[in-house]
């Protein structure tokens, strides 16, 4: 059983590579909403979870959502593995999971980071990554899914991730702030080139967005942007701050 958290499509694509290799069932996160979440496992049923990297962090929904999943009686330290998805490095996420699921008394088996696309726009600095770099992370992708593929076959057990320099800085400091400052709807707007298309509500993986006209944003916002990237008319913005940056949805 493999659960995953995907806006923009990265971990989704991730998530379906692995489900398909490993034969293992595929949830999204966002779709159960329940304040417990039970489910059950297979004695052989390998168990794994795929999310982005939300600034050297894991983010918040999916720590929410682990925290409140069950499996009873069922589960006998089935190979627990986790994949992420970067832009360029993890910071200290393999850190991070490991202790989640040791609150829960799992027992991490590996943990693997593939770079991906950027498609963080929130601030100075920070854009989609150029034609040629996009194509070559993709590329690069395939390679290292089939990588990973292999190791979780093979019952692999370490961390094989990206995990970057000044890794404690990065994850024990800026996340934090991250997750206080930087996940919030309030700067989001449609601009008059906003057709009515309805691609922004239908994407929000956490149903946020309501349409009167124009859309409007709820307080329930993960800031995992696919409303921006999904807009055809580049109508919705955020700020002033993406009014020149690129847009990137998983092809």
């Amino acid at each position: 059983m493999i659960f995953y958290f995907s806006a923009t499509g990265n971990s989704k694509w991730l998530a379906q590579q692995l489900a398909s290799a490993l034969s293992e069932k595929l949830v999204l996160m966002s779709d159960i909403s329940n304040d417990d979440i039970l489910f059950q496992l297979g004695k052989d049923e390998k168990l794994g979870f795929v999310f982005p990297v939300y600034s050297w962090g894991i983010p918040p929904i999916v720590v929410e959502f682990i925290n409140k999943l069950s499996f009873g009686d069922t589960y006998h330290r089935q190979y627990l593995f986790f994949a992420c998805t970067c832009g360029d490095e993890t910071g200290r996420v393999p850190l991070q999971f490991k202790r989640i699921v040791n609150q829960k008394n799992w027992r991490l088996s590996s943990g693997f980071s593939v770079i991906m696309p950027n498609n963080y726009v929130l601030l100075p600095g920070f854009d989609v990554d150029d034609e040629k770099l996009k194509n070559q992370k993709l590329t690069n992708a395939d390679n290292r899914v089939l990588e990973i593929i292999d190791k979780i076959k093979s019952g692999f057990e370490d961390i094989d991730c990206l995990i970057g320099s000044l890794s404690w800085i990065k994850s024990h400091l800026i996340y934090p702030l991250f997750v206080k400052w930087g996940i919030s709807p309030s700067k989001f707007f449609a601009t008059d080139k906003c057709n009515g298309c309805k691609k922004c509500q239908k994407i929000c993986p956490v149903s946020n967005i309501t349409i009167n006209g124009y859309p409007h944003w709820g307080k329930n916002c993960t800031s995992c942007l696919a409303c921006y990237h999904i807009c055809p008319q580049r109508a919705v913005q955020y700020g002033k701050i993406t009014r020149r940056k690129g847009q990137y949805f998983h092809p």
